[in-house]
């Protein structure tokens, strides 16, 4: 059993997913590849045909690629500590906001990016990812983590895509947001989050 990730180690994805194994006290050998050239091989498109990372490759071969599902996959072996939820509701309310983090956070910051993005396209992008951050700021006044009382993969998420974004696409939380600033301090202070 290996993970491909990329070997920078700065890829949102990959990092999530090391800090959700991390979380759970999961070691699996990492396979370091340089994004956009050893992932583009025939050989890795056997692995994956749309060539993303990560993915995990099981001893029988069978291949695994997304986050979320590599880490649904490792949370069915090793259901404690439950960062998919331990009951129904909580399971359903982890799922909620793990999507919503993916779909209107990290794809906002991604694409928030004016040196890849025309500008006006970016600042549309950048006002979702704003957006976003006020209602999480908001959900955090009742709670310590994302999705209720206990660290999830929604948090480990959430981190992934608020670092991204500050690292490579000069985006910050808002002073105002203190709440989600008091939430990312205290993730980042995890060991998780230097996986």
């Amino acid at each position: 059993m290996r993970i491909y990730v990329d070997q920078r180690g700065t890829a949102p994805s990959p990092r999530r997913l090391r800090i959700y194994l991390a979380e759970k006290g999961i070691e699996v050998p990492y396979e370091r590849l340089a994004i956009h050239e050893e992932n583009r091989t025939p050989e890795f498109r056997k692995k994956n045909p749309l060539f993303s990372m990560p993915v995990l490759e099981l001893d029988d071969g069978s291949c695994i690629s997304e986050s979320v599902a590599i880490c649904r996959y490792f949370e069915e072996l090793q259901p404690e500590p439950p960062l998919f939820g331990a009951t129904p509701l909580e399971k359903a309310t982890v799922d909620m906001w793990t999507r919503r983090i993916e779909l209107y956070l990290y794809l906002s910051i991604e694409y928030a990016n004016e040196k890849v993005m025309p500008k006006e396209v970016a600042e549309r992008f950048r006002r979702g990812a704003h957006f976003m951050m006020k209602l999480l700021d908001q959900e955090l006044t009742e709670r310590e983590f994302i999705a209720g009382d206990r660290y999830t993969i929604a948090d480990a998420f959430a981190l992934s895509a608020l670092d991204f974004g500050i690292a490579y696409v000069d985006f910050e939380i808002p002073e105002k947001r203190k709440n989600l600033i008091r939430w990312h301090q205290a993730v980042s202070s995890r060991p998780s989050a230097k996986a």
